[in-house]
């Protein structure tokens, strides 16, 4: 069947302007890969477009001698990786027992959850209990507030509650009990929507900023966000760690290293998400069909 006239219309116009969106996203990071590699002439003289001028590491080579964005980078992973283990398995522990219909209480406590999404206690009575807590000045202040996200809850207890129950009732016939039936039928029939939220909470932990700034004191535990936007405020310290850059590494500009330090931030995610996308949309989809 043919497209009619509007409707070819229609689709090209959102061609355009889902291209346009695209590139909006896309040119910037281009643009900013290409200053990291560039050398201080053509970056310094703003001749660096989409394609580097001068093709060098010099950049990077700075940025891991003269600041501690190993150390952050380090941080951030084990903030990132230990945070969605435990969110994830918190999420799954539950969604499971509230997509269960048998589940006595099970429509109180998914309200209650929700009326957290509506109402929180607010910055400084977490921050207090935070404090109250002894997790000030620790990663466990990052995990604990955001260690089950409702949302995330929801999707993943409509994820389960849409698998069969034949499937289920096939299990127990076999002699399965609860925590065999979670492991070894609904998580690997739910792997969509596990990669999906895993995505989700690994984001959210890896650009932590804000909570870190609050929580943490000690500057040896920042992550690579919040070192790389104290890089990018502060040109004094820049152009200090230039000034003190050994022999075998040309001098570089602040641009060209605050370029390689998002280069450095943004890189992992746009590793990661590729390997995760195909299970990105069939995992939010199938997880919202229901309420």
């Amino acid at each position: 069947m043919n497209d009619t006239k509007g409707e070819s219309l229609f689709y090209a116009a959102n061609y355009i302007i889902l291209t346009l969106v695209a590139l909006s996203c896309l040119l910037p990071i281009i643009n900013i890969v290409a200053v990291s590699l560039s050398n201080q002439n053509a970056v310094a003289s703003g001749f660096v477009s989409l394609w580097p001028i001068g093709f060098n590491l010099d950049s990077y080579k700075a940025l891991l001698k003269g600041t501690n964005i190993l150390r952050a980078f380090q941080n951030s992973l084990v903030i990132t990786l230990v945070g969605v283990l435990l969110s994830m398995l918190f999420t799954i522990m539950a969604a499971y027992p509230l997509s269960r219909k048998y589940f006595w209480g099970r429509k109180f406590f998914t309200m209650a959850m929700v009326f957290t999404m509506l109402f929180s206690g607010g910055l400084i009575p977490t921050f207090l209990l935070v404090k109250s807590l002894g997790l000030v000045n620790s990663y466990g202040a990052l995990w604990l507030p955001g260690l089950i996200s409702t949302y995330n809850m929801l999707v993943m207890r409509t994820f389960f509650e849409n698998i069969p129950a034949e499937m289920e009732e096939a299990a127990r016939i076999d002699g399965c009990g609860e925590l065999r039936l979670l492991a070894q039928v609904i998580l690997p029939l739910s792997l969509p929507v596990v990669a999906t939220l895993g995505l989700f909470y690994g984001v959210g932990f890896w650009n932590a900023f804000m909570s870190v700034l609050i929580y943490i004191n000690d500057t040896k535990f920042f992550n690579l966000t919040v070192l790389v936007q104290k890089m990018v405020q502060s040109q004094q310290l820049l152009q200090q760690m230039n000034n003190l850059q050994p022999d075998d590494v040309e001098a570089v500009t602040p641009d060209s290293i605050k370029s390689a330090a998002i280069v450095v931030m943004i890189a992992p995610m746009l590793v990661v998400y590729p390997l995760l996308q195909k299970y990105f949309v069939k995992g939010v989809m199938i997880g919202s069909i229901k309420g």
